[in-house]
């Protein structure tokens, strides 16, 4: 075969390994379903597989069977771009500011905020590619091969498309392929499809055009288990174009900005605007009375850094940081700070069911006699076959053996049928001294199918007519739709000269009953789920488990199914027709992990913020598209590396007490947002006004915006309102911008009566004047922390201590440096009695009339 020849039939694969798009799924080539000898002539496949020579130079083509990374950026870029946050650049333009106006406490304070920041968020960045790195781990080191018509242990990263591959149980799947060749294959690949039940695999082709992955019986993938059995596979896919690949390829992309991230973002931006403007206003009107150019360039710079929350950084980190505390204390371990605020504002969770919802544990739920009675004989005769069935137990074998302890010494075997997939059953030959019988369990239509009588409770045995065939058959679909995985068990008698069983023995069965499976919710999810329900949050299941057994769950959890989307469907929907329906579906069925993703950018796009939990490879995508991503500590490495949160306790309370703790964290920091902004504003709008009429020193203005600063740092510590976490609430930055506006116009309107009692009353000349305001200003803005860090009342919601010490403390040192000595240095002189009986009332005044302007606010311009 020369290599011209090979690369014209290499075109399974050959596929450039290209970025695919964010909603690429691994099924969109359901390669499973084209016939296997046109497969074998695309990949030049023989009996005696591959030349050690045809190998390597397959190898030189495909690239080696392992997870290719996107190009990485260095270090040194990822860390630049964090800078590139509007608030930031804001922050360091202003400590620029400061350093020139040699305010040099100022400048290192801001620099060491935002450098701290900065670096937070750039550690963060590594989880994907640890994630990543996890999922390579998740493949065997070496496989067998057929090669030079011998069979050979290869490296895993060697295999190349072509490769026949030998397969026996306990080995990992090294690369997606066709089965060639089964026996009594059975293969776990819950990771990858969400099915807890290990699935039957055999050779063939498949008639269906669906490509859901769990349809592809004909076809193993990357990283799932073989259970039981052994094959022999056509590999089809290697590295990146497996579905585990495209897994990890996605994961290992940078996360799209979640909510949070997207609010301080808008945020940043609106504070970037505000200071330009004032700044060029204040240079406008000065340039119009014709003062010196750069006397005004420092007042309006003062000006700009007056306006910026130069501890919004700060107050967010340490408020992160107290949560993640608290939250670890709870057993829920925070990987990344941003999605505590995240999951507090979180109004969906989407959730895979098995091991999340469930305890991904098989337990036997049922065992029915004909007549759909409990059955102990059912139960024993189930229990003999699976205890004296040969090799690899099915977990559906171990199930019957946990369920009951029944004694078996009085019975011997005799001899074995194995499990094949024509009869879809496994049969043994057991004696118990006084009687032989043939015991078979299986597929419940094939034991009926070999069955001509059926036996009822009081032990007597009937004809298996049709009407009776009806009722067993009504009976073992309605157990189906319970969500239960279904066998049948019948007998017969075998006469005692016979030592051998033969296939001829499984007819004219004497039917039993059934016995039915199920993987049981987790005891704390139905409690968890109503807990999140009352607290606003829409559950969403996303399941590649079939319709059935998900909609049985539900029923367990009492959730009620307000809509069933499976992936077929979705997989026939445009972004915006799936936009539309995510919304009223709660029921997300057989769906593949790029379909997760979809369903969550959906729900994203339609302006949600969306948690996802998740416990297995295919979780991986949603973990990554979602705000925030929960896993369990019993997931596998690759999810909980994309998660945000790990879940350590197994009590899914924890999940409805992460929230409440994400709400309380969003609640103190837009307490901050408000408070500073709205005073900032205030303030910084009647110093620009009153600089028409007399000069304000940009010393005074640093000084009074770093001590309103140290008043509110406190703020991570504050208790917060019940009526604040009741529902998750979402940055709004049209509504910070209007409090900000409201309330900063009513601290304005007392800042010119100030400038109206200093000028008219008290007479004042240019420093006592400035003296004046700078009490003033300092006194109304922190004092004001108050009236604003409540909806409701400031007498029935009582501030942390530590904030009402450092809020006082500061109005105290307002009041009185202008009577020490250090006050002289930033130009104040002493202020007489008067100005300090009318500013107690101009106070009162002003925080009651703040009171009832935030209380008409809420009512009429805020958001529910």
């Amino acid at each position: 075969m020369t290599g011209k020849r090979n690369r014209q039939r290499f075109t399974l694969t050959s596929a450039p390994r290209s970025r695919r798009s964010e909603t690429s799924t691994p099924v969109e080539d359901a390669w499973w379903l084209k016939p296997l000898s046109e497969c074998q002539t695309a990949l030049g496949a023989g009996c005696d597989g591959l030349s050690s020579k045809e190998a390597r130079h397959r190898l030189r083509i495909s690239g080696p069977n392992t997870f290719q990374d996107s190009p990485k950026r260095s270090l040194l870029v990822q860390f630049l771009t964090r800078f590139k946050n509007p608030l930031v650049i804001v922050l360091l333009v202003a400590s620029t500011i400061s350093l020139l106006t040699q305010e040099i406490a100022g400048f290192a304070i801001i620099n060491i905020i935002v450098i701290l920041s900065v670096t937070l968020d750039f550690i963060q960045e590594y989880r994907a590619e640890r994630a990543a790195e996890h999922l390579r781990e998740m493949v065997a080191v070496h496989a067998t091969v057929m090669r030079d018509g011998h069979a050979r242990t290869v490296a895993v990263k060697n295999i190349v498309p072509g490769d026949l591959v030998l397969l026996a149980a306990g080995n990992l799947v090294p690369a997606d392929g066709r089965v060639i060749e089964a026996r009594n294959l059975f293969v776990n690949q819950s990771i990858l499809t969400g099915e807890p039940y290990p699935v039957e695999k055999q050779p063939g082709e498949i008639t269906s055009s669906e490509t859901d992955l769990q349809n592809a019986r004909n076809a193993l993938f990357m990283g799932t288990a073989v259970t039981s059995g052994a094959a022999k596979m056509l590999v089809c896919r290697t590295g990146n174009n497996t579905a585990v690949g495209q897994i990890a390829e996605y994961v290992g992309r940078q996360k799209a900005p979640t909510a949070f991230e997207l609010g301080t973002r808008r945020f940043g931006l609106m504070i970037m605007r505000l200071t330009f403007f004032l700044v060029l206003f204040v240079l406008l009107v000065n340039a119009l009375f014709h003062r010196p150019l750069l006397e005004s360039l420092l007042f309006a710079i003062a000006l700009a850094v007056g306006l910026t929350p130069e501890l919004l950084p700060m107050v967010v980190t340490v408020t992160l940081s107290r949560g993640a505390l608290r939250m670890a204390g709870k057993k829920v371990i925070v990987k990344r700070l941003a999605s505590i605020q995240n999951l507090g504002s979180m109004d969906v969770l989407c959730t895979d069911k098995t091991g999340t919802l469930t305890e991904a544990r098989i337990r036997l739920a049922q065992h029915l006699d004909a007549l759909g009675h409990d059955s102990g004989r059912v139960l024993q005769l189930a229990y003999l076959n699976s205890h004296f069935t040969s090799g690899f137990r099915n977990p559906l074998d171990a199930a019957v053996l946990e369920h009951q302890q029944i004694d078996v010494t009085a019975w011997k075997k005799i001899d074995e049928i194995p499990f094949d997939f024509e009869r879809r059953r496994v049969s043994v030959l057991l004696d118990d001294g006084g009687s032989r019988i043939l015991v078979a369990k299986g597929a419940p239509e094939d034991i009926l199918r070999s069955s001509t009588r059926y036996e009822v409770s009081s032990g007597s045995v009937c004809e298996l007519n049709p009407a009776a065939l009806e009722s067993l058959q009504t009976q073992y679909e309605a157990l189906g739709e319970e969500g239960l995985k279904v066998l049948g068990v019948a007998w017969r008698e075998i006469a005692r000269d016979r030592d051998l069983a033969a296939m001829d023995d499984e007819k004219n069965l004497v039917f039993a009953g059934f016995v039915a499976f199920y993987d049981p919710p987790k005891r704390s999810a139905a409690a968890a789920l109503a807990a999140l329900a009352g607290s606003h949050v829409v559950l969403k299941i996303v399941t590649g488990d079939s319709e059935q057994v998900a909609k049985h769950l539900c029923q367990q959890l009492g959730i009620t199914v307000t809509g069933v989307l499976k992936g077929v469907q979705i997989a026939a929907m445009d972004d915006s027709a799936l936009q539309a329906g995510v919304e009223s579906v709660n029921l997300f069925c057989r769906v593949t992990p790029g379909q997760k993703s979809r369903i969550i950018q959906a729900l994203r796009a339609r302006g949600h913020v969306v948690g996802y939990l998740g416990d297995g490879i295919n979780d991986a995508p949603p973990l990554h598209s979602a705000d925030v991503g929960l896993s369990v500590d019993s997931a596998v490495d690759v999810a909980k590396d994309a998660a945000d949160m790990i879940l350590l306790k197994h009590d899914l309370i924890v999940l409805h007490d992460g929230v409440m703790e994400g709400r309380r964290t969003f609640a103190n920091i837009m307490k901050y947002i408000l408070m500073g902004t709205s005073s900032n504003f205030g303030n910084m709008f009647s110093m620009a006004g009153a600089s028409l009429f007399l000069p304000f020193l940009p010393t005074q203005i640093l000084l009074n915006n770093i001590l309103y600063d140290i008043s509110e740092v406190a703020i991570p510590l504050d208790s917060v309102d019940a009526e604040a976490i009741e529902k998750p609430r979402h940055w709004d930055t049209d509504f910070i911008r209007n409090f900000m506006v409201v309330i900063g116009a009513v601290s304005s309107i007392f800042d010119f009566l100030t400038f109206y009692v200093l000028l008219k009353i008290m007479h004042a000349d240019m420093a006592l004047f400035q003296t004046g305001w700078f009490v003033e200003s300092l006194a109304t803005q922190v004092l004001v922390i108050f009236v604003i860090r409540t909806r409701g009342s400031p007498f029935a919601s009582h501030p942390h201590p530590l904030l009402a010490t450092t809020s006082i403390t500061v109005v105290v040192l307002a009041a009185l440096l202008p009577f020490i000595s250090i006050g002289a240095y930033f130009g104040f002189v002493q202020l007489p009695v008067l100005f300090y009986l009318i500013l107690g009332g101009m106070v009162v005044a002003y925080l009651l009339l703040v009171q009832q302007v935030k209380k008409f606010f809420y009512l009429r311009l805020a958001p529910s």
